[in-house]
């Protein structure tokens, strides 16, 4: 994946991955030493490999680690009863309205303790490590209200110095209009701009700030307001856009200069085109068109049109309950139209760049971190052929085996 820390692969560029057959990397103090021809590496570092410890990955296939860009990690509770009732015919947002949806998991993750949050969500991120992932987004979100937005962030923090995963951090107050302001709405979008957000760049808890953008969630007025306002305290802008109906969310993507915009199943051909003049990162979420029976997003539409495309698990209890981003991968060649070349692309070094961490992750290159996974394949395509499979052998982070054998170190 190398040619790519300074921008994100687009068209093209997204299905080439520069392969090296009988390959080798070097790793020296956690980083990225020399990676090229295994004789080659042999014959130029022949003094260190004399005390290296080697890790045999004959006939297997090593990429970088993989990265999810869009994870709701810090949560409690499940809600298996709403997938019954979806498979009996309720949408989405007829579940949320009548008090289900992110509500039943904002009410599960306030009840919970700071330390049930950590070691349910601790739990969640080792098997995201055993599944080849090696850094995430974390969102808050279930907290709506100011003590239990900071709670989640602080369960991310905490996880983040303690785990092995490296954790980025996105504010999400403007997850979902609390049942208690549900007639006044304009209230909540306040405190979120003038409580929420402030406080949460003073204790420099999180990078980004995320906002639903949707209809019965926030308007694109009040998405809008929400997203300069974190600018305003260096939080940078991702929305979740145009996920259960057209709502011009990739279109105010643009307008803010967001990041990222994530779902998109139903974005215009208009906001496509605007993402994609202002080299806004399309972060698209199969697992929830699959798990909610909806229609997928067009990413083979979007690569051609000039959208850098990243793929996430959006790991959550209620529309995207998988820990599996190599699944993601298979869905994105069997539903949206992606080449297994581009979903490599997509989990990698556009992930990344969609996280603001291209410039030390996403790629097999020199100085980068040794962030490494060893897939048991002989090929990059059997990732995505083999369907609903994991085939991760090892995973190296920061230098260090955290995974061998299929098994936790």
């Amino acid at each position: 994946m190398a040619g790519h820390s300074d921008m994100p692969a687009k068209q093209e560029a997204m299905s080439k991955m520069n392969i090296i057959e009988d390959g080798a990397v070097l790793v020296q103090d956690n980083k990225i030493l020399a990676i090229g021809k295994t004789d080659e590496i042999h014959e130029k570092y022949q003094d260190l490999l004399s005390n290296a410890t080697q890790i045999d990955a004959t006939n297997k296939t090593v990429t970088p680690g993989l990265i999810d860009p869009h994870t709701h990690l810090v949560h409690a509770g499940t809600r298996e009863n709403e997938y019954a009732m979806r498979l009996k015919g309720k949408s989405y947002m007829e579940i949320m309205n009548a008090g289900g949806g992110i509500h039943a998991t904002t009410r599960a993750t306030q009840q919970a303790s700071f330390d049930q949050l950590y070691e349910e969500s601790k739990s969640r991120l080792d098997k995201f490590l055993l599944h080849g992932v090696t850094t995430l987004e974390a969102k808050s979100g279930y907290g709506l209200s100011l003590g239990h937005e900071l709670k989640q962030l602080e369960v991310a923090q905490k996880l983040d110095t303690h785990h092995s995963m490296d954790i980025v951090s996105t504010f999400m107050g403007a997850h979902a209009v609390p049942i208690e302001d549900k007639n006044n709405p304009e209230k909540f979008v306040e405190t979120v701009i003038k409580e929420m957000i402030p406080e949460v760049a003073r204790q420099g808890l999180a990078t980004f700030n995320d906002v639903f953008c949707e209809r019965g969630v926030f308007t694109p007025d009040q998405s809008r307001r929400i997203l300069e306002a974190g600018k305003e305290y260096g939080l940078i802008p991702k929305i979740h856009a145009d996920e259960i109906e057209p709502y011009a969310g990739a279109e105010l993507a643009a307008e803010v200069g967001a990041l990222s915009a994530d779902h998109l199943l139903k974005a215009s051909d208009e906001g496509i085109k605007q993402m994609a003049d202002r080299n806004v990162i399309g972060v698209l979420l199969p697992g929830t068109a699959f798990f909610l029976m909806a229609e997928f997003a067009q990413a083979r539409k979007m690569i051609d049109r000039g959208v850098a495309v990243a793929l996430s698990t959006d790991a959550n209890p209620g529309s995207s309950p998988t820990l599996s981003l190599p699944f993601m991968m298979n869905l994105g060649c069997l539903k949206m139209g992606m080449t297994p070349e581009e979903v490599l692309t997509a989990t990698t070094i556009n992930a990344a760049h969609a996280i603001g961490r291209a410039q030390e992750i996403g790629s097999l290159e020199t100085g980068k971190k040794a962030d490494i996974t060893i897939f048991d394949v002989p090929n990059y395509l059997t990732l995505s052929y083999q369907y609903g499979m994991n085939h991760v052998d090892t995973v190296i982070k920061n230098g260090v085996p955290v995974v061998v054998g299929k098994q936790l170190t």
